[in-house]
């Protein structure tokens, strides 16, 4: 499985990004489909999943929404009300069972 992200960039204090990512698989709804986010000098960590239910951290619970169309093999990211501390690069995973697939991440930068 070959992942895709994209929709990073520059924005400012309270704006809005929405990240997506695409999928190389014929068989999409099987894998929970994950963001995650690691900031300069610190380790990775898990920002929301999506499978029958989702899960997000609580740093991002409220302003941050992720979903998945399962048709365009795709899954977004809306964040909202983003933070200067919302700063790093965004990778996706999807995972089913033991098997574990990573895509390049996108830089996002909360900055005035």
């Amino acid at each position: 499985v070959q992942l895709q992200a994209s929709g990073g960039g520059l924005v400012q204090p309270g704006g809005s990004l929405r990240l997506s990512c695409a999928a190389s698989t014929t068989i999409f709804s099987i894998y929970t489909m994950g963001w995650y986010r690691q900031a300069p000098g610190k380790q990775r960590e898990l920002v929301a999943t999506s499978a029958g239910n989702t899960n997000y951290a609580d740093s991002v619970k409220g302003r941050f929404t992720i979903s998945r169309d399962n048709a365009k093999k795709t899954v977004y990211l809306q964040m909202n009300s983003l933070k200067p501390e919302d700063t790093a690069v965004y990778s996706c995973n999807a995972k089913a069972g033991l098997q574990s697939y990573w895509g390049k991440g996108t830089q996002v930068t909360v900055s005035s």
